[in-house]
């Protein structure tokens, strides 16, 4: 059964139409890449998925309960928005740290914010502190948790990041570009994380520019172009023998 089922998504800001009707679905354990240029849609198809954006149209299920069907009123409610949120995780391209915290506290900050109560929260805190110390063991930086943001390389940034969002023990981790704001030499670090997540049967949806990794990693691609979903399958079968002629143009020019 597919833990994610994505039909018809639709956005639209002011004239112009960015997603014009997304569908997918994804079962637990794989990792879909979503590949495409830069205007077509991938970053705001997260973020209608995460719910930083509601779609003008479409239906979203995880695990088969309805977190977002535009013909039900009862699902936009904002009062329900934090809860339908824990389902996804969301690593942006930035790091989003907060500089005042260690990268310790900024991992426990966020089930801090999760919680509904403050006593919920001190009440597991000590739990909550030992699940953070164990994530900063397999993200390879259990050395550095009690440095601040403006100690750590860009690559460590970005790997506290992806800890905070694993801490929340989302059903759908997903990455906006998470090595587009790093050196080249920083990249690595991150994609290997991510290659762990992966072989540990994370569900994971990736947007990327990183087209051998989205190949090697992914169980499942999504090339996207103007808005729409061009072309989709297995990653061998579409990047070495893509039936779409812009799937073909757009894998040439990152190949050349």
């Amino acid at each position: 059964m597919a833990i994610l089922e994505v039909k018809n998504i639709r956005k639209t800001f002011g004239n112009v139409e960015v997603l014009k009707g997304i569908d997918f679905s994804l079962e637990k354990g794989q990792v879909l890449s979503i590949i495409g240029s830069s205007g077509s849609g991938k970053t705001t198809l997260l973020r209608c998925l995460n719910f930083l954006e509601t779609p003008d149209t479409g239906v979203i299920k995880v695990n088969n309960d309805v977190l977002f069907d535009s013909s039900d009123p009862s699902t936009r409610l904002e009062s329900q928005i934090r809860q339908k949120r824990l389902h996804f995780g969301l690593v942006f391209q930035s790091f989003n740290l907060f500089p005042q915290y260690t990268a310790l506290e900024n991992v426990m900050l966020a089930p801090r914010l999760a919680a509904k109560e403050k006593r919920a929260y001190e009440a597991q805190k000590d739990k909550i502190k030992a699940e953070a110390v164990e994530l900063f063991h397999q993200i390879g930086l259990s050395d550095r948790m009690n440095n601040y943001p403006h100690q750590l390389s860009g690559g460590q940034q970005q790997r506290v990041a992806i800890a905070r969002a694993l801490i929340l023990k989302p059903d759908i981790l997903c990455f906006d570009e998470p090595t587009s704001a790093l050196d080249p030499e920083l990249t690595g670090e991150v994609l290997k994380v991510i290659k762990q997540l992966s072989d540990k049967n994370n569900t994971m949806i990736i947007v990327t520019h990183e087209m051998a990794f989205a190949r090697d990693v992914a169980s499942h691609v999504i090339f996207m172009d103007g808005g729409g979903i061009c072309e989709q399958g297995e990653p061998r079968e579409l990047f070495n023998n893509p039936k779409e002629e812009r799937t073909r143009q757009f894998l040439t020019r990152y190949n050349s």
